[in-house]
């Protein structure tokens, strides 16, 4: 599992993130809720070593990763889609995918894992079509499929929701769940969209002014007034 022990982050003299402690397990989505300027994409940046956490410690599957650099810790099966995407718009598709596969050896990196294309079938319509001619929908269908190219075993979402029409928020919903089932992953999803994240969590939690504020299991979000506290 994920374990992240009093994590602290600063911006000059604002202190953003404030020991932030919390357990993300293999097999389970967990889904991190707050509104905007709270520290969530901090707090991703942190785990994937994009920025150095000033105190506190980052244990992935039985290691220390607190001093990891980003590329260390994609070896060590970590995988981040972050918002706004970021994939190469003048690349094909295809590449775009295969970019995904560079943790590992030449002859693994060849072509794209056929589970991808199977998640995102518009993916394998549109292999060599540019990135940046897609919509935005098919962008963030793309940037998933980059990083599952990895194989990751502990997969980091930032907001996948964001900007995206309603018919691909359900199908990347649906592929979320289809991950979260195999068993194999551990998914933490940033997400503002309450009724997205419900539908998800296996676990939730609620940031505010960079801690966590309330936690608890998915089932209860409704009962425990979850959507009162990240209501913009």
């Amino acid at each position: 599992m994920l374990q992240v022990e009093q994590l602290h982050q600063y911006y000059g003299g604002s202190h953003i993130l404030r020991g932030l402690s919390f357990e993300a397990r293999v097999g389970e989505v967990t889904c991190l809720l707050g509104r905007n300027g709270v520290g969530k994409t901090t707090l991703l940046k942190c785990l994937m070593g994009l920025l150095p956490s000033k105190e506190g410690r980052v244990h992935w599957e039985n290691q220390t990763i607190t001093t990891f650099k980003p590329h260390q810790r994609v070896q060590a099966g970590i995988a981040y889609v972050p918002q706004g995407r970021e994939i190469f718009g003048r690349l094909t598709v295809e590449e775009n995918l295969l970019m995904g596969l560079s943790r590992f050896g030449a002859k693994q990196a060849k072509s794209v894992p056929a589970f991808i294309y199977e998640l995102f079938p518009v993916l394998q319509e549109m292999q060599q079509r540019r990135g940046g001619d897609l919509s935005g929908g098919q962008q963030q269908q793309l940037a998933i499929g980059r990083a599952l190219a990895s194989q990751p075993r502990l997969l980091i979402l930032d907001e996948p929701t964001e900007g995206i029409q309603p018919s691909v928020i359900k199908e990347i919903g649906v592929v979320i769940k289809t991950l979260a089932e195999r068993g194999d992953m551990a998914i933490l999803l940033v997400e503002q969209f309450y009724d997205f994240a419900a539908e998800l969590a296996d676990q939730y939690l609620v940031m505010s002014r960079g801690e966590i504020v309330q936690q608890g299991r998915g089932e209860a979000m409704a009962a425990d007034g979850v959507r009162g506290l990240v209501a913009i």
